[in-house]
């Protein structure tokens, strides 16, 4: 299911506990209270909760706290093992069991699965909804959701992601919205790979950037990459790479997102030959120092 509009089914006056206010993290949670919620935000970062404060959020010390009466838990974290801790240690069990769990963070599909389980097992809803889209989209409220739940859970997070995106798309069940968002970035990463490439080509056969980019942009090597996020200063509609590569989504984040795309299909066995190629590229990308540029900045490796 998804919806187009960010007003469609918007639900106000929930009391939200928002578990993570990073670069991505703090966004959405101004776009919640700046949807009418009483969001109570969590963060280690002293700076992060300030943050919030000042976008309307009510800053708390601790988890319990955050989650204490809520209606709706929202996590957005850095890995799967913070986030293993963060809802079997301090969210099952202290949250109220109506209040619908909604974890956005980009971890590894088991992990996912089994948080889920034992938070159901616990009486809860739970559903994972990690993003698509970078900081921008999250402090404009232009993400896209992809959840994995049941439907049940996805109908009582919707209203919720909806104050938060553009476009929330049920999955599947448990671990559907992991399984999407490793393969769309693991797709991703490849693609912007193979757009830098050819930039780099056709520059060293004589063919302007500009050029190049006003045939490939209306031919069959347009893509996503290419059209929307070229990684060339100047070419296209404006980029990371309008901006020294500041900004967007960074190189550890793709990093991150390709080695978990690999650890699933090493898991099950599926042959992802360009992913691990791409996984050992952005991982030379990060080494030489670019783990906080925008991804597509691998293109001045070529």
């Amino acid at each position: 299911m998804s919806k187009n509009g960010p007003a469609s089914g918007r639900v106000a006056d929930m009391r939200i506990a928002f578990i993570g206010l990073g670069n991505m993290g703090g966004g959405m949670a101004a776009n919640l209270t700046g949807a009418g919620h009483e969001v109570r935000a969590f963060d280690l970062s002293a700076d992060a909760l300030a943050k919030a404060g000042e976008q309307g959020a009510m800053p708390c010390a601790t988890i319990a706290e955050a989650v204490d009466g809520a209606n709706a838990v929202v996590s957005m974290l850095p890995n799967g093992s913070i986030m293993r801790s963060v809802y079997l240690n301090e969210v099952v069990g202290h949250a109220p069991v109506s209040a619908i769990l909604i974890d956005c963070s980009t971890i590894d599909v088991e992990t996912a699965r089994d948080v889920a389980a034992q938070a159901v097992a616990a009486g809860y809803d739970m559903v994972d909804a990690p993003v698509s889209g970078g900081i921008a989209a999250a402090a404009g409220g232009t993400l896209t959701f992809m959840v994995g739940g049941t439907m049940a859970g996805f109908e009582g997070a919707r209203p919720v992601l909806e104050n938060m995106g553009k476009a929330v798309i049920h999955a599947g069940e448990a671990g559907a919205g992991q399984a999407a968002k490793i393969c769309n970035n693991m797709l991703l990463g490849i693609q912007m790979l193979g757009t830098c490439e050819a930039f780099r080509l056709a520059e060293r056969l004589g063919l302007d950037p500009q050029k190049f980019y006003d045939i490939a942009s209306v031919s069959s090597g347009q893509c996503w990459s290419m059209t929307s996020y070229c990684p060339v200063p100047g070419v296209g509609p404006d980029s990371p790479a309008d901006r020294d590569y500041q900004g967007g989504f960074a190189t550890a984040l793709m990093l991150k997102d390709l080695s978990l795309a690999v650890a699933a299909a090493d898991a099950v066995e599926s042959r992802t030959d360009m992913a691990h190629l791409a996984r050992d590229l952005f991982a030379r990308h990060d080494a030489d120092g670019a783990g906080a540029r925008d991804f597509s900045s691998i293109i001045q490796t070529f």
